[in-house]
């Protein structure tokens, strides 16, 4: 290349780094411009963003997961938008270990930095468990739904904590009614609590899956299926029976002040799903 087209080449790249070489505070800030319609927003933010993160297990040490975010605010009337990228900014910043406290902190830094009032803040990752069959022993794993869900209004911070945990049902009246045999199906069952103290997620997975008619596993040789069979035979369970057998353990542990209890069967002999749920609030009256 000849040393006039090297300087031609540098000073057209000159001629557009001067172009876009503004300072931010010479930017303007649209989102901040006023907005006439005088209606404000409840929650807006952003939300299917995928992240790494970090989770304390109760075996000890920590698993690496990867959790889906959603993080919003509530936006005055006044303002025509909210600044995106402080929302991934926030993320960044916690990427490595998340607790429930930290969990805490992070909506706490979101609605200040975004200069609101209220804030919402959701994290849905699968946590894995290794179980071991009954009978044999082999060990498989097991894969949970868990979810971290924060509402700061002014002053105040809920926290729950959230598990999808599928299980087995076995249904007493086909149990009663029949010469040999009973339908059973798999189960979904969500927990949804607010705590006032420190607790494992992997509790409410053990409350779950021990009143249901039987746990599942990741793997099970034929005398594990015998075992697990004739214990799901044993324990038959309407989906009913289920969420009033948890709520009973959630109401009589303290720690879990308001909880939310729902079980769906996928009816194995119906085209439809039977459900269940019951709700409680400890800290109102009459709760």
């Amino acid at each position: 290349m000849s040393t006039t087209s090297k300087s031609a080449n540098a000073d057209a790249r000159g001629a557009r780094g001067n172009g876009s070489a503004a300072t931010a505070s010479e930017i303007e800030d649209v989102q901040g411009r006023a907005d006439p319609r005088n209606l404000a927003i409840n929650k807006v933010g952003i939300c299917d963003i995928r992240h790494p993160v970090s989770i304390a297990q109760r075996v000890g040490g920590h698993q690496s997961t990867v959790a889906t975010f959603g993080m919003y605010v509530n936006l005055p009337h006044e303002f025509k938008g909210t600044h995106m990228s402080r929302f991934v900014e926030i993320l960044n910043a916690h990427e490595h270990q998340i607790t429930l406290e930290s969990f805490k902190a992070m909506l706490g830094e979101m609605t200040e930095r975004l200069e609101s009032d209220n804030g919402h803040i959701e994290m849905t990752f699968p946590y894995f468990i290794d179980k071991y069959a009954p009978i044999t022993g082999e060990k498989g794993v097991m894969d949970y739904e868990v979810s971290f869900i924060g509402d700061r209004i002014g002053d105040r911070i809920d926290m729950h904590v959230e598990v999808k945990v599928p299980v087995t049902t076995l249904c007493p009246c086909s149990k009663d009614i029949s010469d040999y045999g009973a339908h059973n199906q798999r189960s979904l069952v969500t927990i949804r609590v607010k705590a006032h103290e420190f607790f494992w997620a992997e509790e409410l997975i053990d409350i779950a899956e021990s009143e249901a008619s039987c746990e599942l596993f990741g793997i099970l040789k034929r005398i594990d299926e015998k075992a697990v069979t004739e214990r799901a035979y044993e324990n038959p369970k309407f989906v009913e029976d289920v969420v009033r057998d948890i709520a009973t353990r959630l109401n009589e542990d303290d720690r879990f002040r308001s909880y939310r209890v729902e079980s769906e069967n996928f009816e194995s002999i119906h085209n439809h799903s039977a459900y269940a749920m019951i709700e409680r609030d400890k800290d109102q009256p009459n709760g």
